[in-house]
């Protein structure tokens, strides 16, 4: 990942569950590792905190917090029962809200499971329906697990440089224009990330750019880092090809939104705690 925030939303995503229902949950045990604590004792502190919040929201604590016990070896061919919660990703979103904010994984994590919350809400709905910042979210947010997705697949394929790599793939679908180039014609800052500073059917242009660069790279069995540049490259060619062919606006021709999506994201958080 190029960031430690898409880094910590792929740990979060990693420690889901899906039940037989097709129902998400995650595991108090996982989410203490992925938080940063060290003891159970004082994560579960957070947690009864969290079910107070919980029970204050008129919620029922036992529709988000199941608790449960399993065994775990503890050596010498020996178990012993320890106690576990399967938590909904409210009870997660509470128990993030709850826990120690000068951990920086915390931090993210609060920002994970709000924005997440939220987007499992707009999924429910028709994507038309959406507002553009909305539809931004959605589509930033299959752009990270596509980009992901691929890395894993590039590192397979030989790639060590994967700054060369992705703008191998941005200079076909903008014409020869870098990461770089792109992030200053928008005008951005240093470092600021140029898919949270795109209109969602540029992002759409992207996410296509990326899956289909994924499928050529495992359909081709490519194997060293060269060719898998020139894959990216001709991928974002065909599909700038494309575009222009179908009279479609270039990449490069989208306006850049006022905001950027780590700014509705803070702001967002800001209106929570002011609730």
């Amino acid at each position: 990942m190029s960031n430690v925030e898409e880094f910590k939303e792929i740990v979060f995503d990693n420690i889901k569950h899906i039940n037989k229902e097709g129902k998400e949950f995650w595991c108090a045990r996982e989410l203490m590792v992925a938080l940063e604590y060290k003891r159970w004792d004082k994560f579960n502190d957070v947690i009864e905190n969290a079910k107070i919040a919980c029970q204050n929201s008129k919620n029922l604590t036992n529709d988000h917090f199941s608790h449960v016990g399993k065994m775990v070896d503890i050596g010498s061919n020996t178990k012993r029962k320890i106690s576990d919660y399967k938590l909904s990703r409210y009870a997660c979103y509470l128990i993030v809200q709850n826990a120690n904010p000068r951990k920086k994984s915390v931090a993210l994590g609060q920002t994970y499971f709000a924005i997440q919350t939220r987007r499992q809400e707009l999924s429910e709905r028709e994507y038309s329906s959406l507002s553009e910042d909305e539809k931004r979210f959605y589509q930033r947010d299959l752009t990270k697990k596509g980009n992901y997705s691929l890395n894993k697949t590039a590192a397979s394929a030989g790639v060590k440089n994967f700054d060369q790599f992705h703008n191998s793939g941005y200079k076909g679908l903008y014409g020869g224009e870098t990461a770089n180039d792109i992030a200053k014609r928008k005008g951005l800052r240093y470092r600021e990330d140029i898919l949270d500073n795109m209109c969602s059917d540029e992002l759409i242009a992207n996410l296509f750019r990326i899956s289909q660069t994924e499928q050529k790279l495992k359909k081709e069995n490519i194997k060293n880092e060269k060719d898998a540049n020139n894959t990216h490259y001709e991928v974002g060619s065909k599909i700038r090809k494309t575009i222009k062919e179908l009279g479609g606006t270039m990449p490069e021709d989208f306006s850049t939104p006022e905001k950027s999506l780590k700014q509705l994201e803070k702001e967002t958080k800001l209106l929570n705690e002011k609730k």
